[in-house]
């Protein structure tokens, strides 16, 4: 059962807001909540850093699960998330609220879900998630597909797969660290698993891995990532919402700034990206 939206946001985590200097925008910071997932992590930290450091906005960080972020959008708990993945995954919470927030705009598309194994399991074994089927298979993956969160529409998807294919496996539900610290015990001692996946992600460049093949189609085609406002959040903070519509990330920078995090931290990837990209930043904020 999730904790109450209320409840985490009183928790909230402020990454990187001053508590002292001026912000032109005083008052109530602008709050953007994320679910603990490294694409979600590095976007949201990155645009805090761009608005605090050029919008003189104050910029607060609320860390729940998807299904809250949505329901803060309408209730005012949360002023903007930018993981809303579309028009599949996120349907459902989509459908429930689209008519009380505001689309700013696709941060990066050709996101992607599915099912992966490591690149030394042999594709004449395995190339389809039909191929989980043969018992053999099954054997060395011990019937069960590592997924992630119980809230996230990668888990929804993935068990409408596993009824779709008749597949005799148990989805281990857990979260995307637990289906990491799996991944990463499996690699090194070689063991065959199958995982739920999604790009981007900085997993597919500190490991061998490849996307299986979904020929029902159950876990959907390539997706855009949205941000979502509460609804008059464009009218309370048109330069905040300007810079967001304009704020286009190719995926493969993203996960060069994810995989650059791994290995140093959010914060001081969040740093690089912006030294590295001035264009880029500059093209966000409308100066070009």
């Amino acid at each position: 059962m999730f904790k109450t939206f209320r409840t985490l946001a009183l928790a909230a985590v402020t990454a990187g807001a001053s508590a002292t200097g001026a912000f032109a925008q005083g008052g109530e910071p602008v709050k953007i909540g994320w679910s603990a997932w490294s694409d979600a992590e590095f976007v949201t930290k990155l645009a805090q850093k761009v608005i605090q450091d050029n919008l003189d906005t104050k910029v607060e960080l609320v860390q729940t699960d998807i299904a809250p972020l949505y329901q803060g959008l309408t209730r005012g708990d949360i002023d903007l998330m930018m993981m809303a993945w579309l028009p599949e995954t996120h349907a459902d919470y989509y459908a429930r609220v689209k008519d009380d927030v505001e689309n700013l705009g696709v941060i990066y598309d050709g996101a992607k879900l599915g099912w992966v194994v490591p690149a030394y399991v042999p594709e004449s074994e395995i190339s389809s998630i039909e191929d989980l089927k043969k018992d053999e298979v099954k054997e060395k993956l011990g019937g069960v597909v590592q997924g992630i969160d119980p809230g996230a529409g990668l888990t929804r998807l993935s068990q409408q797969a596993v009824s779709d294919y008749g597949l005799d496996y148990q989805l281990q539900i857990s979260s995307e660290a637990g289906m990491l610290t799996t991944v990463d015990r499996a690699m090194r001692s070689k063991k065959w698993f199958v995982a739920t996946a999604w790009s981007p992600h900085w997993m597919f460049g500190k490991y061998d891995l490849r996307y299986i093949d979904d020929p029902k189609g159950s876990l959907g085609e390539a997706e855009t990532v949205n941000i979502l406002a509460a609804k008059d959040f464009k009218a309370d903070h048109p330069e905040v919402a300007a810079f967001l519509s304009r704020m286009k990330l190719p995926i493969d920078e993203l996960e060069a700034g994810m995989f650059e995090a791994q290995e140093t931290s959010y914060e001081a990837a969040v740093e690089k990206f912006v030294t590295d990209h001035p264009d880029r930043i500059k093209e966000w904020l409308g100066e070009s």
